[in-house]
């Protein structure tokens, strides 16, 4: 596929959106309003005991409060386990001392440029959070079969919580030798 044109139709202080038109190898064309975004850090805090830490935050789009990992932006010039570990102190006043990559994704690829990675944050260190103005943020403790029962019922309904808690229970399940 060969890029011919991206031209700015939109710009904020997160994202801003192009119109792209391309064409592949055959002549065939597209032209599609993307939203370009600098790319997601996702934290899965997990405390001494296993219990996994969750945030609850009013989300406009989904026009609800969503419990979901912690997570925030990658700021221009910030590698993404920087932009995890400022947001995880910023989100939850947690710091770690171990950090592991779970996974990276396109969050939506249709039209969103939008890359998360996802990373468990292990041997964690209390301290005070420091969210933004705009962010009223609740945090709770969870084990993972809590966490998998609301995901059942509908009671997290956030995608990178959902990817993440699958490949947790794989990783511990393949460390003690079990098929998940």
């Amino acid at each position: 596929m060969k890029l011919i044109s991206s031209e700015e139709i939109c710009r904020t202080s997160i994202f801003h959106a192009t119109m792209d038109h391309a064409v592949d190898p055959k002549g065939f064309e597209i032209q599609r309003a993307i939203i370009q975004h600098q790319g997601s850090a996702v934290m899965m805090p997990v405390d001494a005991k296993g219990r996994i830490l969750l945030v609850r935050q009013y989300r406009l789009p989904a026009r609800a409060y969503l419990w979901e990992l912690p997570a925030g932006r990658v700021d221009p010039g910030e590698t993404v386990l920087r932009a995890a570990k400022r947001e995880l102190r910023e989100e939850t006043g947690f710091q770690a001392r171990k950090w592991s990559k779970l996974v990276s994704f396109w969050a939506s690829p249709g039209y969103v440029a939008e890359k998360m990675t996802i990373y468990a944050a292990e041997d964690l260190t209390a301290g005070e959070a420091q969210p933004m103005e705009d962010e009223r943020i609740e945090t709770k403790w969870f084990t993972l079969d809590e966490i998998e029962q609301m995901i059942d019922s509908g009671r997290i309904s956030d995608g990178k919580t959902i990817i993440a808690a699958g490949l947790w229970r794989r990783r511990n399940s393949k460390k003690r030798g079990q098929k998940s």
